[in-house]
């Protein structure tokens, strides 16, 4: 099979090559840098189908192609006729534009958006990291055809949906959660910021909330890792300023100093607006941290319904009170979420690379793939 990513980098890079090391078939990755995404939805399809046309004349046709979302597939597609001919088409969603504006609020790019649409009619298949992602997308999916003057595409948008299904993102987490925890040096808990320092994550609220506790004296220490993706974050240059004695770490990290530093961390919390699914999260409970994260998006999804009470947070005050509590008493907050740390080995990809198989052979024999429930 050969699997197209137009954005190989970071977890989309993860993601390919984690299937393709953990499955039964051959799988050949197809893949650009991860830069200039608007120009990988636009142009990307050519250079890949390129790349294709190589690689069949050397290893032979493929019995499946899975495309990842950053792609305009029918392009690819069209681009591909006397290569891929009547092969199998999948098309993986890590993000769509419509349903992240839904979320987002930002201002939605149409074009994107289309792009997203016309791939999925052209898939004989779609896969979605979350059944978040899923309602999100097929609620927002009517406004953005109804914008169009005629041949508004609505009456297709049931057969879609039927070929729709959600399939977890796999995560090397089975090392994570066999680590040893670092051992206790003594100090305050250390709180981790690890997601993307971008709007979506809304660093102003996790900020809000760590002033308040800062002002009443609560002791914790503070790391703010993920990658900045913004050319002034000042919730973080803020931050650092108002912090500067309680910070360990600032910055993106290596994947070996990531993961060295989620062992010693204690507390790992999110106020996003927006997450289909949730890697970083995941490794981080996998890797033995007290997580708080918003009874919304893909977390509920995430987090065993047995931990929903303990781990998840209905309000801002809410938030506030939980993370006080836990810092107080990080022992007790740990004793609350045992055997979540085990749960995230469901997203390993020992556990997913086969259930991928199943799914992609399902679509290449003409059965509609089983539901993979996170």
């Amino acid at each position: 099979m050969f699997l197209i990513e137009p954005w190989l980098g970071g977890s989309h890079q993860a993601w390919a090559e984690g299937y393709a090391r953990c499955s039964s078939h051959e799988v050949h990755i197809v893949g650009l840098d991860d830069a200039h995404w608007r120009w990988r939805l636009r142009g990307g399809a050519v250079t890949l189908a390129e790349q294709v046309a190589e690689l069949s004349a050397s290893v032979g046709p493929p019995d499946i192609v899975l495309a990842s979302s950053m792609l305009d597939l029918p392009a690819f597609l069209g681009h591909c006729r006397r290569t891929l001919r009547n092969v199998a088409v999948c098309l993986y969603l890590h993000e769509t534009q419509a349903s992240r504006s839904r979320l987002t609020g930002e201002p939605l790019d149409d074009d994107v958006a289309h792009r997203n649409w016309s791939s999925m009619v052209v898939a004989d298949h779609t896969f979605v990291n979350s059944d978040f992602h899923r309602r999100q997308l097929f609620e927002a999916l009517p406004p953005l055809l109804e914008k169009a003057p005629d041949h508004r595409h609505t009456h297709l948008v049931p057969s879609v949906q039927a070929r729709t299904t959600v399939l977890p993102v796999g995560v090397d987490v089975e090392a994570l959660v066999a680590t040893d925890r670092a051992a206790d040096d003594g100090g305050p808990p250390l709180v981790l910021w690890n997601h993307r320092w971008d709007h979506d994550k809304a660093p102003e609220v996790f900020f809000r909330a760590l002033r308040r506790l800062d002002h009443d004296g609560v002791a914790f220490r503070l790391a703010l890792a993920g990658a900045n993706v913004r050319q002034d974050p000042r919730e973080f240059a803020e931050a650092e300023e108002r912090f500067v004695d309680r910070l360990v770490h600032v910055g993106h990290l290596s994947r070996e100093d990531y993961l060295d530093l989620l062992v010693r961390s204690s507390v790992v919390a999110s106020t996003a607006v927006h997450e289909f699914f949730g890697i970083a999260m995941v490794e981080a409970m996998a890797a033995g941290l007290v997580p708080l994260l918003p009874r919304s998006l893909s977390y509920p999804e995430l987090v065993p319904a047995e931990f929903h009470d303990v781990v998840l947070y209905d309000s801002y005050g809410d938030f506030v009170r939980r993370l006080r509590e836990v810092l107080i008493d990080v022992d007790a907050a740990r004793d609350a979420v045992d055997g979540l740390r085990k749960s995230m080995l469901r997203f390993d990809w020992t556990e997913l690379g086969p259930r991928y198989d199943e799914a992609l052979t399902s679509v290449v024999e003409g059965t509609r793939p089983d539901e993979v429930p996170l």
